[in-house]
């Protein structure tokens, strides 16, 4: 491992989030970030002596904030918030994005604002380097006061409390300590609050969101491109000159990317003098429809490179004599974001289905429902059936979840994000979005079959190449099911985008010329 960033000092971003996740780079407490550190920690120790009140250090919580705590009490406050706040519900959250809520949260506390001893963020370095990941539930979280519960079910561990997964086996943190010759910590004052109070958990989801969508955004552009060659449709309204008179930067990008993919198709040409004068809107509109998409993503991504550099506990600690009790915690830049860019990848889903439903028609030369003996053979027909069923489950989760507050904590929290909800139904929609595009990539794939001898362009060509790898052209039916989870592998594994930028490489084609659209 040769990559290292500084927690506390480093700039965050998604791409080097998930590398330090996945275990190809190295997250470090460096000098500076550790002096910050241990400055905040020595200022709240200084606040416990003086008996100034400060919210959290040496008061109780949430409606309980003007009860005083004594001095001989704070370490029992701390630890009782961890046990109180842990009311989490249902399955587990995935263990990556448990890892990521570990990795922000020490970012976020290695800035030295929060109070926190060296020692407590060391601790959770170690589960992050050794993969030793606290099972946390998904639901419990209104998105504001941070993120408690599965903030304060991620941090059961450094206590001796709760459940880890460790090499795939989900065990008792106590054992799990024993095992390793690990003490529970003793938290000090502030520490059980500085490690709840946050959005790690809002965040988590947005890392993850970044990159799934970002895949899903160049899987659509590929796969639309591979749908208009089997309906010989026109790469005419991809032309540069027409996309700067609206120039969109999600727009510019993708009719960019379908001129490319579609560069030299022998398919293309033989049309050209067709008499058809234009395509139907979800072929001739994927630059507006899949660019405005892709614009969401990239304020998405905007949002998220923020909180990810950002302190979002309280109270802040600027010194014994300054600490300010605010807002930091509240999750609605976020939350508000995500439900936007649900609607964005709904919509992903939306026009590929509608491609799906044109391929079935029979027109433009193509056989009614793909199929060369329609009747005896239902040929494709069912398949769009599941793409309609995903779309309109999609649709019913579009509602945005921080359109609605709750008043929590007896009126104390009387607004809050939602956005932990925001942040699992965006990844439900993106779920069913890879399937809905492994059913397009069924249809294109057939369609174009129905184009030979004539040939598509390089990476087009390469990609279908790639499907007849896995699933063979249909002249009869068969359990389609196994058709579409073969492509989904294809699509998620990432070897189907793996091939097409093999491909592009190897023909001099650009397909991405906006670093902005990274995510690293």
């Amino acid at each position: 491992m040769h990559n290292t960033f500084s927690y506390g000092t480093g700039h965050l971003t998604s791409g080097i989030c998930l590398s330090i996740a996945a275990g190809n780079t190295q997250g470090l407490i460096d000098q500076e970030a550790a002096a910050n550190i241990t400055s905040s920690w020595e200022e709240v120790k200084k606040i416990v002596h003086s008996q100034q009140p400060v919210y959290g250090v040496n008061t109780g919580f949430g409606p309980l904030c003007d009860t005083h705590i004594s001095e001989s009490d704070t370490s029992l406050l701390q630890i009782n918030i961890l046990k109180s706040h842990s009311v989490g519900v249902g399955k587990p959250i995935p263990q990556e994005i448990a890892k990521i809520m570990m990795i922000t949260k020490v970012h976020a506390l290695a800035q030295g604002y929060s109070g926190i001893a060296l020692a407590t963020l060391e601790r959770i370095v170690w589960h992050i380097d050794n993969d030793v990941i606290p099972v946390v539930p998904e639901k419990g979280s209104v998105g504001a006061s941070g993120d408690l519960a599965p903030l304060s079910h991620l941090f059961l561990p450094l206590i001796g409390l709760g459940e880890v997964f460790r090499k795939g086996e989900r065990i008792s943190s106590a054992k799990m300590l024993e095992e390793h010759g690990l003490s529970p910590l003793a938290l000090g004052p502030k520490e059980g609050l500085a490690l709840i109070n946050g959005t790690q958990f809002i965040l988590a989801f947005a890392v993850k969101a970044v990159e799934r969508l970002s895949h899903a955004l160049d899987i659509a552009d590929l796969i639309g491109a591979m749908s208009l060659e089997g309906l010989t449709g026109s790469k005419r309204p991809f032309d540069e000159r027409l996309h700067q008179l609206r120039p969109y930067k999600g727009t510019k990008l993708v009719a960019q990317r379908l001129s490319a993919l579609l560069e030299g198709s022998e398919i293309g040409l033989s049309h050209i003098d067709c008499s058809r004068v234009q395509d139907p809107y979800s072929i001739r509109c994927m630059p507006q429809v899949h660019g405005a998409s892709r614009n969401a993503w990239l304020h998405l991504k905007e949002l998220t490179e923020i909180e990810l550099n950002s302190v979002t506990d309280n109270p802040i600690i600027f010194s014994a004599e300054d600490s300010i009790s605010g807002g930091n915690f509240h999750g609605q830049p976020l939350a508000m974001a995500m439900d936007y860019v649900t609607v964005a990848a709904a919509e992903l889903g939306n026009i590929s289905d509608r491609r799906c439903y044109l391929m079935n028609e029979g027109k433009y030369g193509l056989p009614k429902l793909l199929t060369a003996d329609a009747g005896l053979n239902s040929g494709l027909m069912i398949p769009q059936y599941t793409t309609a069923a995903l779309v309109t489950e999609n649709k019913t989760l579009c509602f945005p979840a921080s359109a609605d507050s709750v008043p929590t904590s007896l009126g104390q929290e009387d607004h809050v994000s939602m956005g932990s909800i925001s942040g699992r139904k965006l990844h439900q929609v993106i779920d069913n979005l890879e399937y809905i595009q492994a059913i397009e990539l069924l249809y294109a794939a057939q369609a174009m079959d129905f184009r030979k001898p004539l040939k598509s362009a390089p990476v087009v060509e390469a990609c279908h190449a790639l499907v007849r790898e896995h699933t063979p052209f249909i002249n009869e039916d068969r359990v389609f099911a196994d058709d579409i989870n073969q492509l989904h592998q294809l699509i998620t594994s990432g070897l189907l985008l793996t091939t097409a930028n093999e491909a592009a490489l190897q023909n001099h084609l650009n397909l991405n010329n906006d670093d902005e659209f990274g995510i690293y």
